[in-house]
């Protein structure tokens, strides 16, 4: 930065994807391994697979506008609402209300699933608390730890693996500051128990990670607007971001046709275009 140049001036984009998958069942086994590791004699099943991958984006329109754009986009794909409708999320409260008031102005259905993996974040800050902040290929107790609490929330018992970490902090003797991570985590599995029943979901054969959102986040957005040293202004990054939607939603070919149809109605009018009046 230069001198005098404020810190934290960061802009947040929002960002949804909108994909078609095919239902695939599984258990808590498939996503985590067992204590021990896996033995070999059943195979792991895959999970959804996404396809027809829709994405949008905006650095200048607020998170109600963008939500708005992928609903529009998932009733384009099922205008009758016969489809099972899966919306993954990362807790946060503002754009769970914001979801979910949409699904009821538009009067459909949605399943709404907190992200495993930011699930599992919370618990490996969790897991500090209990264990040193180690490197976890070489600390494998705090991987188990972290593992079998994902296990037991991954099984439908969410508030059972809320439960023990309490227990365990208050067996510990942890004081306020040194359970912080872990209450954090107990705060959050609570207050989201309407969306952590993976039991039920993998069951279902529905995604329960937003790895699409996660990969787009840093194709469309990351490896462009936030390269090192770069500097925007609001209208130039919400271009160059629409632009890359365009292209990677597969439409670049037909927005070229038409922005060339435009510039040259402007650069060539008719002679008579003059006459012509717009109508409302």
């Amino acid at each position: 930065m230069s001198t005098g140049e404020k810190s934290c001036r960061k802009r947040m984009a929002t960002l949804a994807v909108v994909h078609d998958a095919e239902p695939a069942i599984r258990r808590p086994h498939d996503i985590i391994a067992p204590p021990g590791g896996r033995t070999g004699h059943r195979t792991v099943r895959k999970g959804p697979i996404a396809r027809a991958k829709w994405l949008t984006a905006s650095v200048r329109e607020d998170a109600e506008t963008v939500i708005a754009a992928a609903f529009d986009q998932a009733e384009a794909r099922d205008p009758e609402h016969h489809r099972n409708w899966v919306v993954l999320i990362d807790g946060a409260t503002h754009q769970r209300e914001l979801i979910q008031a949409e699904a009821a102005r538009r009067n459909v259905t949605v399943h709404v699933v907190l992200d495993i993996v930011h699930v599992i974040e919370k618990l490996w800050a969790a897991a500090r608390c209990f264990h040193a902040a180690t490197d976890p290929a070489t600390d494998p107790a705090t991987e188990d730890w972290v593992g079998a609490k994902a296990a037991r929330i991954l099984a439908g018992d969410a508030h059972g693996a809320a439960h023990d970490i309490r227990a365990e902090a208050d067996r510990r003797h942890l004081t306020d500051d040194q359970r912080t991570a872990a209450d954090k985590a107990c705060r959050y599995l609570e207050s989201n128990a309407d969306f952590v029943h993976y039991d039920q979901t993998l069951a279902a054969g529905w995604p329960i990670a937003s790895g699409a959102v996660e990969g787009a986040a840093r194709h469309l957005i990351a490896d462009r607007l936030d390269i090192t040293g770069s500097r925007w202004t609001v209208p130039g990054a919400e271009a160059v971001l629409t632009l890359r939607t365009v292209i990677s939603n597969g439409d670049f070919p037909d927005y070229w046709i038409f922005h060339a149809r435009q510039e040259h109605e402007r650069l060539r009018p008719l002679p008579d275009q003059q006459i012509y009046a717009l109508q409302a």
